[in-house]
């Protein structure tokens, strides 16, 4: 893994004594003690007693042999709902910096951009920096989301301190560029530089032309245009994080809506490679670069407090766990109060063991987030972490309940089903042991557009879980914004969730997303997380369960049924009137053909 440093130096300070009996007093053993404990967000403490509200798109820097101290840096944001300008709007900090020596509890170290780089737009922002150490200089790359030329770039500034101050280098390490797929400003984000065979790699792009790899110049101030290659499709993967383990190179990225309230279903996604220059493939055997897009889930919001977590790093403490610290909304307190925009969302920075399990990383067991006291990483030399991953089995359905579950024999629909708003006749039909439906040129998204028609039967009491195969023939690279068909859990056009195989701009994804009635004026009505990949058949599971008395909604998805990758969970207030259903909608001209309906009892 790319942050071994503090476990080797660790590693040889407990060896040494064992390698010179004759000399014990040439290297002291440090005693070994126990970290404490952290619970999320981190705190990170600013001048006055204050705490900082967010910290987006964290990056952290390990320490060195004579600097114990880490170093937190965030993206341009505001750091509380309190301190405003002239004009009343809060106060954008250009990459505030932070140092600890826990991990757990972080002191302001100043901004790394006092004053913006005059090559970058007035109105620009400084984000998502990434900081690598090379011949005693500190080397921090960071996106400039506008820039005097127009679009967006990979800029560097350098220093002899981890903390500035940073000296620009007055030029991008990638310029701005144009994505031929529509002619606009290619988003030239989230930088990632990499150590590789003797080369540095630099990894920069998101949602607007994908994810690039190029090889940087000895003195890192420069990539090499021609090196170029697409590691990932474009509309889906931004924050590119790269961890070498195992002798594979893995690639962490995140997708979905960073910055969507108490809707927002970001979540970070793997693939790995044997060469840093992909191809990145999935568990599934799925690429990064394929129209049906691969990526196995790593972290996703589990029906807690915390929703969006994503744009991460990893680092290794000292006791040779690994660890992911990422940002998160906490969907209680979604938004900045103060200030002049009400939906300016908070993400504060997170941290959670990243453990593996079959080669593949998960986060504290595969639990997702945590929001309650866990065991403290081990920061400094001597210490021991007191964690042990623990890691938890899937959910799975139990009994089936036959008067729900439907194989689609015969040639019509069984009466078990009923149509809300139901369609012509002649767009649906039963043969052959499925039920095909032609897509709908309409949706379910009060108030404009809910013409959309849904067949559904009863939902079952308790905890159950629902699933379906699906094929939507909506083929490869097309695009046909936004049709997609599967599987809804429904109380009104204004409430439900639902899950299907989508067809996003050129790619084809699985969405998982949600919808609330009653939001305020200005504030999203519906969220979206998505899950693993589409094939010619997909596999849709929604699990219902509780969490911490809640309804609780899990996305799951397939492509044999037999391997699942688990999505994220959803809260929702559906209600013991709640029914399951199937959607075909989205666009007209496509068929969704459902293979069976099958509703279980959740296995306990």
């Amino acid at each position: 893994m790319r942050l071994r440093i503090p476990v080797i130096l660790a590693a040889a300070a407990l060896a040494a004594p064992l390698l010179g009996a004759a000399a014990p007093s040439a290297v002291a053993r440090p005693a070994l003690h126990t970290a404490g404990t952290y619970s999320n967000p981190l705190d990170l403490q600013l001048p006055g007693g204050r705490t900082a509200e967010s910290c987006a798109d964290p990056f952290v820097l390990q320490p060195t042999a004579s600097d114990h101290r880490w170093t937190l840096y965030c993206t341009a944001d505001a750091l509380t709902s309190s301190e405003t300008d002239s004009t009343g709007a809060l106060v954008l900090h250009q990459v505030p910096q932070y140092r600890s020596t826990d991990l757990v509890h972080w002191t302001y170290a100043g901004d790394a951009f006092p004053t913006k780089p005059s090559w970058l737009k007035s109105d620009a922002g400084v984000w998502a920096p990434d900081v690598v150490y090379r011949n005693g200089q500190y080397r921090m790359y960071y996106t400039a989301s506008d820039t005097t030329a127009g679009g967006s770039a990979i800029g560097l500034a350098t220093s002899s301190s981890p903390t500035g101050p940073w000296t620009d280098t007055g030029t991008p390490v990638v310029p701005p560029g144009v994505n031929p797929d529509n002619g606009q400003s290619r988003w030239e984000f989230d930088p990632e530089v990499i150590s590789a065979n003797g080369t540095d790699y630099l990894y920069f792009g998101s949602y607007n032309g994908g994810i690039f790899v190029r090889t940087l110049s000895a003195d890192g101030r420069t990539s090499i245009a021609s090196s170029e290659k697409r590691i990932a499709i474009d509309n889906r993967y931004e924050g590119t994080y790269i961890v070498q383990h195992g002798g594979w190179y893995y690639f962490f990225g995140s997708a979905s809506n960073c910055c969507n309230g108490s809707l927002t279903g970001y979540s970070v996604f793997t693939a790995r490679s044997r060469s840093p220059l992909g191809p990145f493939v999935d568990k599934d055997g799925v690429a990064i670069t394929a129209s049906r897009v691969g990526g196995t889930p790593v972290l996703s919001q589990n029906g807690n407090r915390w929703v969006g977590t994503g744009h991460n790093a990893v680092i290794t403490d000292y006791s040779g766990q690994d660890w992911i610290v990422y940002h998160a909304v906490d969907k209680n307190h979604p938004y900045y109060t103060g200030g002049t925009n009400p939906t300016y969302t908070k993400r504060p920075a997170l941290m959670d063991p990243l453990d593996w399990q079959s080669g593949w990383p998960v986060v504290r067991g595969d639990s997702g987030p945590s929001d309650s006291t866990m065991p403290a990483p081990a920061a400094q030399p001597g210490e021991q972490t007191a964690y042990r991953p623990s890691f938890v089995p899937q959910a799975q359905p139990g009994t089936t309940i036959p008067g729900l579950s439907d194989s689609f024999d015969g040639s019509s629909l069984s009466n078990r089903w009923s149509w809300i708003r139901q369609p012509s006749s002649s767009t649906y039909s039963v043969s052959g042991g499925a039920f095909a439906w032609q897509t709908q040129a309409a949706d379910l998204q009060p108030p404009d557009n809910s013409q959309a028609s849904v067949l559904t039967e009863p939902a079952p009491a308790g905890d159950y879980v629902v699933e379906t195969k699906v094929s939507v023939n909506t083929g490869l690279n097309d695009v046909h914004n936004y049709v997609q068909g599967g599987l809804i859990v429904y109380r009104s056009d204004s409430d439900y969730v639902r899950l299907t195989s989508n067809s996003i701009w050129d790619t084809r994804q699985t969405e998982f997303g949600k919808h609330v009635s009653g939001a305020a004026a200005g504030q999203p009505s519906y969220g979206n997380g998505v899950v693993g990949p589409v094939g010619d058949w997909t596999y849709l599971r929604i699990v219902k369960h509780t969490v911490s008395g809640q309804e609780a909604y899990t996305a799951y998805t397939s492509l044999d049924g037999t391997s699942w990758d688990k999505g994220i969970t959803w809260t929702a207030s559906l209600g013991s009137s709640a029914r399951i259903g199937l959607i075909s909608l989205g666009g007209s001209g496509f068929t969704s053909t459902f293979q069976y309906v099958k509703v279980s009892h959740l296995a306990r």
